[in-house]
């Protein structure tokens, strides 16, 4: 199995300003998602930036990396350009990774890659784990999803889904058996969709729940989903998420 991984990296945040050039360890946070994407089985790991400042601090410690606009409204509106950019067929693979994702577990990527791979009526993969929290199920800023009997996804929501009628029916106390499933935010893509991708139109549903995915189901297209038994490294979104981050690489360096 062949496939790329893309990190699309944008300079602008609104929560932590400049974060792919956030230093980890001595390098900056995109450099390190894509040393850990290197570790998977990804035949090419490449930056899409949109800032020059990105790309070099990338060349400057060995990682590919390419300039692409700086006004795509959404990642994968810059990973359809950086495909583009790079030439891939519409055959290939392509592996999203978050540019805010340092500890990114690469057999993770593996998985995905090759859960898309496996299923061809599908356009895309991702994966999720088992919830064991009520606190995590209830809350709106962690993504849920279900699936079918073929495990593609059915629906993603902010929502406690799927929802336990009478075991919740006083709050939720207690998780219902089979456990919920939280979404994890990696994509694999068939190259050929992720090109059509930003001519689709939005849907109410993504609209509604802020979640750019729902624009795939919504126009009948497949997401095959990889369930897996750990949850992810945390992720940085805000100074104090970096400031974990950070703790968590010092100690494993020690």
């Amino acid at each position: 199995m062949s496939f790329t991984v893309l990190i699309p990296a944008r300079l602008a945040s609104t929560r932590l300003p400049r974060k792919p050039l956030a230093d980890i360890g001595g390098a900056p946070m995109v450099v390190r998602v894509a040393q850990r994407a290197m570790r998977s089985g990804a035949q090419r790991v490449v930056v899409a930036a949109d800032d020059a400042e990105v790309v070099n601090a990338c060349g400057s410690h060995g990682v590919e990396a390419l300039l692409t606009r700086r006004d795509h409204p959404t990642g994968s509106d810059r990973l359809a350009e950086a495909c583009a950019l790079l030439g891939l067929a519409d055959a290939d693979i392509v592996v999203n990774v978050q540019g805010d994702e340092p500890l990114i577990d690469p057999p993770l990527i593996d998985a995905c890659a090759g859960l898309l791979a496996r299923h061809p009526d599908c356009v895309m993969s991702t994966p999720a784990h088992a919830i064991d929290d009520p606190a995590e199920f209830a809350n709106p800023n962690v993504v849920k999803l279900v699936r079918d009997a073929a495990g593609r996804a059915l629906y993603f929501s902010r929502a406690p889904i799927p929802w336990w009628r009478d075991g919740y029916a006083s709050g939720i106390a207690t998780l219902s058996t089979p456990a919920p499933l939280r979404h994890i935010g990696l994509y694999a893509y068939q190259v050929g969709f992720l090109k059509r991708f930003p001519t689709l139109s939005a849907s109410p549903l993504e609209t509604v729940e802020s979640l750019e995915q729902l624009r795939v189901l919504w126009h009948g297209e497949r997401i095959a989903v990889h369930v897996c038994d750990a949850r992810p490294g945390p992720g940085v979104d805000t100074p104090e998420d970096l400031e974990r981050v950070r703790a968590v690489w010092a100690a494993a360096a020690r």
